[in-house]
């Protein structure tokens, strides 16, 4: 296998954003998931919608949406871009304490969305924590991951079954 060139540094060795004026508009998506770990009390809280600072789920859906359209505003490299979709989707688990966050971003455009769904999902954690640290402050965001992608000169990306949480 080619050892892949890190795109993000010049010949000096210096970070610098990749020029993509080149590359061809495609269809770009990415899906990516994380997950956040409580207390069994703090779960039954937020599915009654107990928690005093409002509807957390409704609250972390549009901070993972607003994060998203942010994104190249907090990670240095990324390239603004116009996302035609956000969406996010957040699955109790009672057996094991936790809310799974999937988000799933699209564009059509010169590159992919990969940062703008995991930094959405980052957010939509770091939101549930804020709304819920006043009862549980040990509350754990895990296993953040590409679940998947599509478009562009690399094209298709699917984690493997087996490195999924």
């Amino acid at each position: 296998m080619k050892e892949k060139e890190l795109s993000h540094f010049n010949k000096n060795g210096r970070a610098h954003m990749v020029d993509v004026g080149g590359k061809e508009d495609t269809q770009r998506i990415a899906i990516a998931e994380g997950s956040i770990v409580m207390q069994p009390e703090t779960l039954k809280l937020i599915k009654d919608r107990k928690i005093a600072k409002g509807d957390v789920l409704a609250v972390a859906q549009v901070a993972g949406i607003m994060a998203a359209k942010k994104t190249s505003q907090i990670i240095p490299m990324c390239h603004p871009l116009i996302l035609t979709n956000v969406d996010l989707n957040f699955t109790i688990n009672e057996n094991e304490n936790k809310i799974i966050i999937k988000s799933k971003v699209k564009t059509i455009g010169k590159t992919g969305v990969e940062m703008e769904a995991l930094t959405a999902v980052a957010a939509a954690g770091l939101t549930i924590y804020d709304m819920c640290k006043a009862v549980d402050r040990g509350m754990a965001i895990k296993s953040i991951y590409l679940l998947e992608k599509s478009g562009g000169k690399s094209g298709y990306f699917s984690r493997p079954l087996e490195k999924r949480d």
